[in-house]
């Protein structure tokens, strides 16, 4: 479930596409068993254990974008994307790696194989973390290059946005 006002429906679609679920083999380690809730675009809930996606960037929750004028809820939507490719999988395996600075458990995460770290970036709703996510730089130049996802549109680097940098004449 994705927890943040002015969702719209977004929070209703998500809650009925997922449940809790449960860890199997300790927390933030090994196959992770039934759907996770997807807390936002980078990290999963299993049984109230959670891990967040390691090496990307994604837009916070509240984040704001813009085009022509128009601004997006860019976070929701990087949400939405997480739900989308994560929907449906047997499984989830996470590597668990550290933390980050919040204590949360930094994995990288495989639904049915499927890279979600990777997955983000290729969609264009992640960026690659400058000092994690080497190995997602070239899906996310394509991505760029492609326009797809948050490439669309203005916004400010994520971990910049959480720093307080907002888009200029930003009313939001």
């Amino acid at each position: 479930m994705v927890r943040s006002p002015g969702i719209r429906g977004l929070c209703g679609l998500i809650a009925a596409i997922w449940a809790t679920g449960t860890l199997a083999g300790g927390a933030g380690a090994g196959e992770l068993s039934d759907p996770p809730v997807i807390v936002d675009g980078r990290t999963l809930e299993f049984a109230g254990n959670r891990v967040r996606l390691d090496g990307i960037e994604v837009p916070d929750l509240a984040q704001k974008c813009r085009k022509d004028g128009r601004w997006i809820d860019c976070g929701l939507v990087a949400a939405s994307q997480l739900a989308d490719i994560t929907a449906g999988t047997a499984s989830i395996v996470c590597e668990p790696g550290g933390r980050d600075a919040d204590g949360i458990r930094l994995a990288t995460c495989r639904a049915d194989g499927y890279d979600l770290s990777g997955g983000m970036v290729y969609a264009g709703w992640a960026l690659a973390e400058p000092t994690r996510g080497s190995r997602y730089l070239a899906r996310e130049k394509e991505a760029r290059a492609a326009g797809r996802g948050i490439w669309r549109y203005e916004f400010v680097r994520p971990s910049d946005w959480r720093r307080g940098r907002r888009l200029p004449a930003a009313t939001r």
